[in-house]
């Protein structure tokens, strides 16, 4: 049972991962148009910061565009990238009086040259907020593991490569600096990760909610925080 919105601490996850699904799907229902759902969603996306933030998670990382997410229609690509520009020139006075640290993760070469400045911007005027969200733009879990190969082909010898471990490896992903995420949630109702995190879920607890990205309440979530606390999670052991 949640009592007052605010689980024991016991048993938090400190890393939580977000699929936000079903943003086109919950404006087609309600006859409006897609962009509609996408604006929802980013509004959504800061309500849930807080919620993680208000019960001592410290690390979110959302799904916010996947390498795929290139092949939709022009019109809907534009406007997902205001709602980026937005949230890297418009959101810096919101995420300092949060105390909320932002970092981007992914193929950031491939946005627009201003973006990847105020990107960086953005990033070290909050590099000292207690609570780190994570966005993933233009991210794929493969092509993130294909980068950190091709740099430790050009940075490492036969030898060095050879003597690597895991914990090695994951210093050259894009989330080096982000704990693996001890609880995943795709909202939508669809049962599958997409190329998100394939290095960083393997003990991931998956959620699966059937409700759409712009629907999900702060009971929802409550309520899976509190499963998620019932889990036994052995990780092979």
């Amino acid at each position: 049972m949640v009592k007052n919105d605010q689980p024991e601490k016991a048993n938090i996850p400190q890393c939580v991962g977000i699929i936000m699904d079903g943003n086109r799907r919950w404006a087609k229902k309600r006859g409006l148009p897609t962009l509609e759902g996408h604006r929802k969603g980013y509004r959504k996306l800061k309500e849930i910061s807080l919620w993680c933030k208000k019960i001592d998670v410290h690390h979110i990382i959302v799904y916010a565009f996947s390498t795929e997410n290139w092949n939709r229609s022009e019109k809907e690509i534009d406007y997902l990238m205001d709602l980026f520009r937005n949230l890297v020139f418009k959101e810096m006075s919101w995420l300092k009086e949060e105390n909320m640290r932002i970092k981007f993760v992914g193929q950031i070469e491939r946005l627009a040259s201003d973006m990847q400045k105020g990107i960086k911007k953005l990033e070290k005027e909050t590099e000292e907020g207690l609570c780190t969200l994570y966005v993933a733009v233009s991210y794929g879990g493969r092509a993130e593991i294909l980068s950190a190969v091709k740099k430790i082909s050009r940075e490492k010898t036969p030898e060095e490569i050879e003597s690597m471990k895991e914990q090695d490896f994951s210093k050259y992903l894009w989330t080096k600096d982000m704990p693996d995420p001890d609880l995943i949630i795709r909202t939508s109702g669809e049962k599958r990760l997409s190329n998100f995190l394939s290095w960083q879920a393997v003990y991931s607890e998956l959620f699966f909610p059937k409700v759409c990205w712009p629907s999900f309440t702060k009971k929802e979530f409550m309520e899976i925080v509190e499963k998620y606390k019932e889990r036994k999670r052995r990780k092979g052991g």
